[in-house]
């Protein structure tokens, strides 16, 4: 996994960390799932990078 796709798997995370947490703290209910879509994205993502860091 290259470094630039790691750091843009931590800000897709901490910007749907953020997300989340202003939906919570609004009652937007809709951003706060947004939120959450985007941290499970970065996480997908990363995971796919470890199994192919793992076969190289």
């Amino acid at each position: 996994m290259g470094l630039d796709d790691k750091i843009k798997n931590a800000a897709e995370d901490l910007t749907g960390k953020g997300k989340e947490t202003a939906g919570k703290h609004s009652g937007d209910e809709s951003l706060e799932a947004e939120g959450r879509s985007d941290q499970t994205k970065a996480d997908v993502k990363k995971a796919g990078e470890n199994v192919k860091d793992a076969f190289k």
